[in-house]
């Protein structure tokens, strides 16, 4: 019998963890992610598994680096700043071809910013990060369900591919509570973990040792031939998105997690006004799905990124683009967005939609 509960996007994470076979979670506080921690804290010792309160972000990511080197299922969660503390250990684990799952719950501003909900950090978790050109896939819930099935969908395409999946929440969708169903999601299988360390004979040999550089086993442009490779055939297989009444639509709203639901009523509200208005929202923000932007361009000629933050996903928004339509913006700025805290909220992108109509 499926349990459904009443749960938050922080918690749903949790659950989608464990549902995954997750029992091993190194982590450290920080705001808006705290829910997180705390329950992996009160949930891992209880079904045998392991929970760390590490010293920092980059004791945790090192701590990911060596379970996942075991061939475990394991995770970290944090925000922003904590997150820009990890990027060198993510630059290891993505040399060392290990799986493993980050949590990214986007704070605003750059340095320690503020603990309001943002969508900041899209630059960094798509282009920017540790050194070295690598790739993390990255989903991107818009709700509280979507928390808890991507963890398990991002465990599982960490394995397939082995490399790491960050899972890019916000505050918004972090504390909403919504029901969820709580079950064990059904993917491919996937090949057992022969190169995993074992600290014992295996498969007739040791092994003991892996390296965070392959070069120091392979020439070097067959070591990172290999990783592109990889990166080509994510691309090619791993886009995912959602269009929403965009079959007839002249103007298309592009946004991701809570920005997207926002807009999805905004999409509502202007069709019931008569405007031929829809959405698609990227839900892997890496691969992106440019292919799918370029070809609503057939009947579309204008294009609005709803992102709650400054200018970040428009660049990749253009670029699907290609010139054949119009790209505007609209964020969670005090130039577009007077007043306290900026959200956006239906009737600002409807006003929005209307002035640029």
């Amino acid at each position: 019998m499926i349990k459904r509960i009443l749960t938050t996007g922080n918690e749903a994470i949790g659950h989608g963890a464990i549902y995954a076979g997750c029992r091993h979670f190194f982590g450290y506080p920080i705001t808006p992610q705290n829910q997180c921690t705390e329950f992996f804290a009160g949930e891992l010792p209880k079904i045998g598994g392991v929970f760390v309160q590490s010293e920092s972000e980059t004791a945790s990511i090192n701590m990911v680096y060596g379970a996942a080197a075991a061939g475990v299922r394991a995770m970290t969660s944090t925000a922003s700043v904590g997150f820009s503390l990890m990027q060198e250990g993510i630059s290891h684990i993505a040399m060392a071809e290990l799986p493993c799952v980050v949590v990214n719950v986007q704070r605003g501003g750059p340095g320690m910013g503020t603990t309001q909900t943002a969508q900041m950090d899209y630059l960094q978790v798509t282009k920017g990060g540790g050194h070295g050109g690598y790739r993390n896939i990255v989903l991107a819930p818009a709700s509280v369900k979507e928390c808890f099935e991507f963890i398990q969908l991002a465990f599982y395409l960490a394995d397939k591919y082995r490399n790491l999946v960050l899972v890019l929440s916000d505050g918004i969708i972090a504390e909403m509570a919504e029901s969820i169903e709580l079950r064990t999601l059904e993917f491919d299988s996937l090949p057992e973990k022969d190169w995993a360390l074992k600290g014992k004979a295996h498969k007739g040999g040791r092994r003991d040792f892996i390296s965070c550089s392959n070069l120091l086993t392979r020439p070097t442009r067959d070591g990172l031939k290999v990783l592109g490779d990889k990166f080509h055939e994510i691309e090619a297989n791993e886009v995912r998105y959602e269009n929403y009444m965009t079959e007839d639509a002249n103007f298309i709203l592009v946004a991701y997690g809570s920005s997207a639901r926002i807009s999805k009523e905004a999409v509502d509200i202007a069709r019931s006004e008569g405007f031929k208005v829809g959405l698609i929202r990227p839900i892997t923000l890496w691969p992106f799905p440019y292919k799918p932007i370029k070809d609503l361009t057939s009947h579309a000629n204008k294009f609005l990124v709803v992102e709650d933050g400054l200018e970040q996903m428009i660049e990749d928004v253009r670029c699907a683009v290609e010139g054949r339509g119009e790209v505007y913006f609209l964020g969670g700025t005090a130039r577009h967005l007077p007043g306290p805290g900026g959200m956006i909220f239906p009737d600002r992108v409807i006003e929005e939609v209307k002035k640029l109509t």
